[in-house]
């Protein structure tokens, strides 16, 4: 037994030495074969170029430029019944209660210009911008533009940092990002990611025809963390240049998940411009229907390539009519930039404004054409759009309920879908405050008739005997049901 052991134990060395000897002698022929060493996963010690990773000189350019904002927002609380009556018909009293949005914004020239989204101040009463260095300015809102959802506001100060416009239409995807603002309070936040693709339309923003609401779309997405309170904040490159204002995010749960949103910077320099000369955006159209070329539209038109953007129809008197563009033509370039789809022909019209000359080239028929066209505003012409009477007239004081009230003006009503009413404009001790009606309410109608001038509430008052019902809506569109007894 003793031999046995002995002659097995010498069989399993020669063995073991064997097969130790192959195994290195496969290795190091692989090894030759592929002379790159072998490491672990993510412990190259190979360095990338500084200048693809060192975000130190854009985020020292940017933090400074970026403001952190606060405005105060009227918000709906809990509904309360005064008696079964209202409980049984649903007039609940709507108590009104203060809350506060925060958002980020971008300082665009040193004399107090301010760049944000329009979704972070549209509701806002008092805005309070504060500065990386912790200064703080009470900001007046220079103008809003729902169809980009952007703003401009202006503090009264000079000689501020800000951020140099960057061209977004020179960014390529894959191309490194920095997103500042001040996500979750955390002010002065830089994070990093990449172009992820260009003309994103996430159907994010109003469309309504009705009252010549366009919106465009045309995001630039980034993987770049973006989260609640990043809006209205800089997208920049790596020479610390503006090239987009973060607005939106795509997520389950409402943080960020890996997709971003910003305006690009060419639009939202378009539209600052007008913002702070006109009051208004100056937009332009071409003046015609289209869609995107897909293959089926394609075959249809006997289209070489899928590419370009289709048009399905001219309007009489437009643009693209004036300038020879006929249905069944594909649009492929705006001036030297290459369109591709819908998204992408708005932001680069969206650049223009209406008397503007541009070359628009066109595929008919598989041949190249360049048209020059003068684009037009939304009424068809080249005017100048200026923005709409806004001041209310026909200001009246009613005693009787303690407070004063004027007219509605027509921007506002087409805002909020209302066809008539009367605003509270000031508001002492009354009727009104005393059942928890706020100022800026609209009262549409009272006593199930509708208003439409102070003079009609002073007639219903007068001509009533018992009690009172007030509805209306509050500028952020929220309804509201008061009563009261005379």
């Amino acid at each position: 037994m003793f031999s046995v052991a002995l002659l097995g134990g010498v069989a399993a060395i020669t063995i073991n030495h064997f097969y130790n000897e192959k195994q290195y002698q496969w290795a190091a022929e692989s090894q030759l074969r592929n002379p790159l060493p072998i490491k672990f996963v993510g412990l190259s010690s190979s360095a990338m170029p500084e200048g693809n990773t060192n975000f130190i000189t854009a985020s020292q350019k940017s933090v400074p430029a970026v403001v952190y904002i606060q405005s105060k927002v009227e918000m709906e609380g809990q509904p309360t019944y005064n008696n079964m009556w209202d409980y049984l018909y649903g007039n609940p009293q709507r108590n009104r209660m203060e809350g506060m949005v925060s958002g980020s914004g971008v300082i665009v020239s040193g004399d107090g210009y301010i760049v944000t989204n329009n979704h972070v101040v549209e509701e806002a009463g008092k805005i309070q911008i504060t500065l990386n260095d912790r200064r703080t300015y009470t900001a007046k809102v220079i103008g809003k533009d729902p169809t980009t959802d952007l703003a401009l506001l202006k503090i009264d100060a000079q000689n501020l940092p800000y951020l140099e416009y960057g061209n977004s239409d020179d960014l390529r995807v894959g191309q490194w990002v920095l997103a500042v603002g001040n996500p979750y309070n955390l002010t002065s936040t830089v994070t990093a990611g990449i172009v992820s693709a260009k003309g994103r339309n996430i159907d994010i923003l109003p469309s309504d025809r009705a009252h010549k609401m366009y919106p465009i779309e045309s995001y630039i997405q980034t993987d770049a963390a973006v989260n609640p309170g990043n809006s209205g904040g800089a997208l920049i490159n790596t020479d610390g240049q503006l090239v987009g204002i973060n607005s939106a995010i795509a997520s389950p749960t409402g943080s960020y998940s890996g997709y971003s949103f910003a305006v690009p910077v060419n639009l939202v320099k378009k539209v600052a411009a007008d913002l702070m000369q006109y009051g208004i955006v100056q937009r332009a159209f071409l003046g015609v229907t289209i869609r995107n070329v897909d293959a089926d539209i394609a075959k249809l038109a006997n289209l070489n390539n899928a590419e370009g953007i289709y048009v399905d129809s001219v309007l009489q008197t437009g643009a693209a009519e004036q300038a020879g563009i006929k249905s069944g033509d594909v649009i492929l370039k705006v001036g030297d930039q290459p369109v591709n789809d819908v998204a992408s022909l708005e932001e680069q019209v969206g650049n223009y404004r209406p008397g503007d000359k541009v070359n628009i080239t066109v595929s008919r028929n598989n041949s190249l054409m360049s048209l020059s066209l003068t684009l037009r505003n939304v009424d068809g012409n080249t005017s100048v759009v200026k923005p709409e009477e806004t001041s209310m007239t026909s200001v009246k004081s009613i005693d009787a309920l303690g407070a004063s009230f004027a007219t509605v003006s027509k921007p506002d009503m087409e805002k909020l879908h209302i066809h008539n009413g009367v605003k509270v404009t000031d508001l002492g001790e009354g009727k009104l405050s005393g059942i928890g009606v706020e100022k800026g309410f609209i009262i549409t109608r009272l006593n199930h008739q509708n208003v439409s001038t102070p003079d009609d509430i002073q007639k219903i008052i007068d001509n009533s005997e018992g009690g009172i019902l007030v509805e209306g809506i509050y500028p952020n569109g929220m309804k509201a049901y008061y009563a009261f007894g005379i």
